[in-house]
């Protein structure tokens, strides 16, 4: 199963929207720091998530 998530920036008013299989985890690599693209705007609040139906 996919999932298509949004992120907000709690610092900036930027949003960054991903895909990934396992979105918990996901989140949790972009508020570590460990995403490049997303490193410089954190903390990230989950704004929505949906399933991907291919």
């Amino acid at each position: 199963m996919a999932f298509v998530y949004i992120l907000k920036s709690f610092k900036k008013e930027k949003y960054y929207i991903g895909t990934t299989e396992n979105y918990e985890r996901r989140v949790r690599e972009h508020n570590s720091g460990r995403v490049r693209s997303t490193k410089y705007i954190r903390p990230l609040n989950l704004v929505l998530v949906s399933i991907i139906i291919v």
